[in-house]
């Protein structure tokens, strides 16, 4: 009987990636697949073979764990051990807010086209730079089109075909999310408690790898955008300046504010600094110094509430998944024994051979399919984590690489780059011709890495 649960449940974990695939809503799919996870292993703990709940403790019911104590553990105690996390993505988003409010991120955009001059290549490599330390501190849809107004038209005012413009932008953001410390905190938390190994925090993650995974996602776009531009033929249809630019936005910053964006990850990383903390500080240093708080006590206190309320707003979707999927997760583990019974002895037991199979298998990332954490890949990490004794920290870089790599900067199905392909008119297939080698060549670098830095020959790494 055992078998046969496995097999159903193996079955909805197809279905859950066709569900993914075909892009309905994230939220109530995982909601679904948590329900029939707790009920699969529940009732398979009164009928599977007595051999296999004996040797699975978690399946076996008494007065001191009782069905009622497991759903209660599913959808009530799994979503309200993630508040920390939710604490971290509403901060994160208001000091993307106020970046945006201030017009740091705009100056910090034109100050490097005008370093870049009449060169393209150099101002593409240099705007992809100043991208992805952008997005180390913001997130979410809302920041990155709000960026993308910006940097698009300029792009393709140097003669950039749309579809590279919009390859070489979204690729420069993904990269900046692996440095990212809210990203971070949201994606451990699909591997660990918040109480659990606190050593793996995002100090050691980016010192140990982000930094490595963030450099090589860069200079692998950078460099496949100047050999599209080869080529491809220049075009020069839009101005650099477009209605969409707001007057606040086209007012440059104070120089010496340019370097706030990347301020409270410096801190954490060289000081353990709080990360909320950094984006308090650097948050309000911002409207200090660039003088949107002249107003009285009441009008700072609005503007403030306002950036906090529209931040929030952007990542609203963000944070509803975010509450769904720790039920999912803790669903997972009762479902585990099943999956071992069916799967342990096919699954990879190495390291190495995981990187292999998953670089070899990148296009999966794609589509929010089963290699993506904002996929259905917490399914995959539930059955990999169970039948091998894997550290958490190689698996983290198993999985960061289709969930950034792949999902934030070259599938279709993220909101922003959707966003993108209308903004632009630029066709689904054109932009999946650049992203796809892009996303192949990043990914199996980073695999590299994650085997040398976090496994195999980085074992004298770890923690």
């Amino acid at each position: 009987m055992e078998y046969v649960i496995g097999a159903i449940l193996l079955l909805s974990f197809f279905g859950l990636a066709f569900y993914c695939v075909k892009g309905y809503n994230l939220m109530m799919g995982f909601i679904i697949m948590a329900t029939l996870w707790t009920v699969l292993p529940v009732a398979g703990s009164f009928i599977a073979s007595d051999s296999f709940i004996a040797a699975n403790p978690i399946l076996q019911f008494d007065s001191d764990n009782t069905i009622v104590q497991v759903i209660n553990t599913i959808f009530q105690t799994a979503p309200e051990g993630w508040g920390n996390i939710l604490v971290n993505i509403c901060f994160g988003s208001w000091f993307g807010r106020v970046l945006l409010d201030t017009g740091i991120a705009s100056t910090l955009i034109r100050k490097t086209v005008e370093l870049g001059g009449d060169k393209p290549i150099v101002t593409i490599a240099l705007l992809n730079i100043v991208c992805s330390l952008i997005f180390t501190a913001m997130i979410g849809a809302g920041p990155t089109i709000a960026i993308g107004v910006i940097v698009l038209p300029i792009l393709m005012s140097l003669g950039v075909p749309k579809p590279i413009a919009m390859f070489t932008f979204m690729g420069s953001v993904a990269s900046g999310v692996f440095l990212n410390p809210v990203n971070f905190a949201q994606y451990r938390a699909y591997f660990l408690a918040t109480d659990e190994m606190p050593e793996f925090n995002v100090n050691w993650y980016v010192r140990h790898w982000g930094w490595a995974a963030m450099v090589i996602m860069l200079i692998c776009v950078t460099l496949l955008t100047a050999i599209y531009l080869k080529r491809a033929k220049t075009t020069r249809s839009w101005a650099a300046q477009t209605k969409d630019v707001s007057a606040q936005t086209r007012k440059d910053a104070p120089l010496y504010t340019l370097i706030l964006p990347v301020v409270p990850v410096i801190l954490k990383i060289c000081l353990d600094f709080s990360v909320i903390g950094g984006f308090l500080l650097c948050g309000f240093l911002a409207l200090f110094l660039c003088g949107r708080m002249k107003g009285g006590f009441k009008e700072c206190c609005q503007l403030v509430n306002k950036l906090y309320y529209d931040g929030v707003v952007d990542t609203a979707p963000l944070i509803g998944f975010l509450l769904v999927l720790p039920m999912f997760n803790q669903s997972a583990s009762y479902a585990s024994p099943y999956f071992e019974v069916l799967l342990g002895n096919i699954m990879p037991k190495s390291e190495l051979t995981v990187c292999i199979i998953f670089a070899a298998l990148l296009f999966l990332g794609f589509f929010r399919g089963p290699l993506t954490l904002v996929g259905c890949g917490a399914a995959t990490l539930g059955v990999l984590s169970r039948v091998g004794s894997f550290t958490v920290p190689f698996l983290y870089g198993v999985f960061a690489i289709p969930t950034i790599t792949i999902n934030h900067g070259c599938c279709i199905t993220a909101s922003w780059v959707a966003w993108g392909l209308a903004y632009t008119k630029v066709e689904s297939r054109d932009y999946l011709k650049l992203t796809i080698p892009s996303g192949y060549l990043s990914g199996i670098i980073q695999y590299a890495a994650v085997y040398l830095m976090l496994g195999g020959l980085g074992a004298a790494w770890m923690l």
